[in-house]
């Protein structure tokens, strides 16, 4: 839910200059690094801060009304600025979105923004239990009345209103849109998993088939996809637990073809395990337009007979996965 609040904000920053500027200050216990990062909607660093001999972050900038976000190391929080407002925020980086509090001018939205985050896991994980299309609904609908009635009955700034409530019907609708993803990827669970032959970084050949009779764990990715970067790590978790099982992880990259050479050098670099294969014709191969995928890293789990399990796995990431596997190769 955090992500999709991050990519919706991205389009809701209104560019509107006025002679104040904004006053920002950070106190931040157990900080990561000197430096905090206030980045736009395109991602470009907008205030770069560093930490006073106090520890404290202070800064006085001016920007365009609307939506931007900090970063403290890999931590983030989304933030509403606007000229003339005078903000405080204390957190402690340990616990980074459940200690977030906002003081000053500007502290009402930059709250709101702050509560958002911290009930979104729930309203997630609730939106997950849901099996038809008349939930899905109505569930969208009372969420779109109660924080519309939310927004409407506090003293927030009145383009804070109406950005909020483009960005909630925006977030609305990709949950819906991820909820139908799901159901047809979910009507390839159990379904004969489509061939493929791809090269390997050595050049050979390399078929689906050759993997009959193990588990087949397949990570889908690109060396230009951070997510998908971010994943490695535990990939290299999960295929040191089960090194010598009746397991085989597979990596399809979906770079470009003249990104071929790149890939190679980066699997050496990375010292990456498993099978590492390089999809032809990329996003466009058959094997992918089968599975639908249109995103990485998109992760499957194919059975010893060549039987889709999940066309949709949980990613190494995710302690769920551990839990699966350590179920089939018991």
């Amino acid at each position: 839910m955090k992500k999709m609040m991050t990519l919706l904000a991205l389009t809701f920053t209104v560019l509107t200059w006025a002679q104040e500027q904004v006053k920002f200050t950070a106190d931040i216990r157990n900080k990561t690094a000197d430096v905090i990062t206030i980045k736009n909607n395109m991602g470009k660093d907008i205030q770069q801060i560093k930490a006073n001999d106090k520890g404290i972050f202070e800064a006085t900038f001016g920007v365009a009304e609307g939506m931007y976000f900090l970063f403290d190391g890999q931590e983030y929080a989304s933030l509403y600025l606007k000229n003339g407002f005078d903000l405080t925020v204390k957190l402690d980086a340990k616990n980074f979105d459940e200690t977030l509090l906002f003081s000053g001018k500007g502290a009402l939205e930059n709250n709101y923004l702050a509560d958002k985050t911290r009930s979104g896991e729930q309203m997630e994980e609730t939106f997950m239990k849901l099996t038809t299309d008349a939930e899905v609904d109505k569930f969208c609908e009372d969420q779109k009345n109660e924080g519309f009635k939310k927004l409407e009955s506090g003293s927030y700034d009145a383009k804070f209103v109406s950005l909020s409530k483009l960005m909630l019907v925006q977030e609305l609708m990709q949950l819906k849109k991820y909820y139908k993803e799901n159901k047809e990827k979910a009507k390839l669970n159990g379904s004969q998993a489509p061939a493929f032959e791809y090269v390997d970084v050595n050049g050979k050949k390399v078929k689906l088939d050759d993997f009959k009779g193990k588990y087949v764990y397949i990570d889908i990715w690109a060396t230009w996809c951070g997510p998908c970067r971010a994943e490695i790590p535990h990939l290299k978790k999960a295929e040191e637990k089960y090194h010598g099982k009746n397991l085989a992880f597979v990596s399809i990259s979906v770079d470009v073809d003249k990104d071929f050479e790149k890939w190679k050098k980066f699997v050496a670099d990375k010292e990456l395990g498993g099978t590492q294969l390089f999809a032809d014709k990329n996003w466009e191969s058959d094997f992918m337009k089968h599975f639908g995928v249109t995103s990485i890293p998109r992760f499957l789990l194919i059975d010893p007979q060549g039987k889709v399990l999940y066309a949709d796995a949980n990613r190494p990431s995710d302690p769920g996965l551990i839990e699966i596997l350590d179920n089939l190769l018991k």
